[in-house]
């Protein structure tokens, strides 16, 4: 479990999604994925506590995926030991009438991570080059001067919202944030059974809604539209990783194993040194604390 090879899922030329694997074997069964998974979030949440002592980076996690892909659980598990001090998870929903009084990147620019912190996007800024694109009559709602029908957004508006997606990344990292961004694929297969699922179960009904079914009707455009995005935006600084992810043990697993192979590679990540006044009496502040 140890030797899983995170590179195999970095994206670091372009991808043919229909060719990429939604599953993966790493020769393990569930139970023995969900042990390692424990040993590897519990070292994740190890690294977590120096970096909120180091206050010096800021970790961005990025959740992209086709509704039922996994995110929530994902987030849910992979972050369990985490101090809930230094981690805010963020859900990106259909953007506010204040939020649409901004651009398009404010409502992700106030919510990401202080330093010392992981910021968690549970759908993200890319929702503004997917979701968007599909559906181009969002974008009216934006109100931007030079767009007045939808036959004015053409591929010149979509290159310029990646660039602009490139330069906000390119300023994070810049200036000490450490950026992940999983893209949780899906087979179409796997997600008819997962909405089947919600619709069986009394518990997971809520869940499940019609508009549900529209957007999967829309599969291969959604798709089209993730591919484009993905092989425009990976970059060494802000990396993308295409996660298989029918079995959700293994793409935890995975996720975890990607953050923590990463994250240990920074060598300046070390606690903070003890004031030298503080330091020199040590043993004066425990003789202290012993006499009371």
């Amino acid at each position: 479990m140890e030797s899983v090879d995170i590179n195999q899922f970095i994206v670091r030329k372009p991808i043919d999604l229909s060719t990429v694997p939604t599953n993966v074997d790493l020769g393990a069964d569930k139970n023995t994925l969900e042990k390692a998974l424990k040993t590897a979030r519990i070292k994740l949440g190890k690294i977590q506590d120096v970096m909120y002592a180091h206050d010096k980076y800021s970790v961005l996690v990025c959740f992209q995926g086709i509704d039922t892909a996994g995110k929530d659980s994902m987030i849910r598990e992979v972050f369990k030991d985490f101090n809930s001090r230094g981690i805010t998870v963020h859900s990106f929903k259909q953007p506010t009438d204040l939020e649409l009084s901004h651009n398009y990147l404010w409502r992700h620019m106030v919510a990401l991570p202080e330093k010392g912190r992981f910021g968690i996007f549970n759908r993200t800024h890319y929702e503004n080059v997917l979701v968007t694109r599909v559906h181009p009559q969002y974008i009216l709602n934006e109100k931007l001067p030079n767009i007045h029908s939808v036959e004015d957004i053409d591929q010149a508006f979509w290159e310029m919202r990646f660039q602009q997606i490139l330069n906000f990344e390119q300023l994070l990292a810049e200036n000490g944030t450490i950026i992940f961004k999983f893209f949780l694929h899906l087979s179409k297969e796997e997600q008819k059974d997962r909405l089947l699922r919600r619709l069986k179960k009394p518990e997971k009904n809520w869940k499940f809604s019609p508009s549900d079914l529209k957007e999967r009707e829309l599969w291969d455009e959604y798709h089209k539209c993730y591919e484009e995005a993905i092989n425009k935006t990976s970059k060494p600084h802000a990396p993308w990783y295409t996660i298989p992810a029918d079995n959700k043990a293994a793409a935890r697993y995975i996720v975890t194993r990607i953050m923590y192979n990463t994250l240990k590679k920074y060598k300046d990540i070390v606690p903070p040194s003890l004031n030298p006044e503080i330091l020199a009496n040590l043993d004066e502040y425990k003789r202290k604390l012993q006499s009371q």
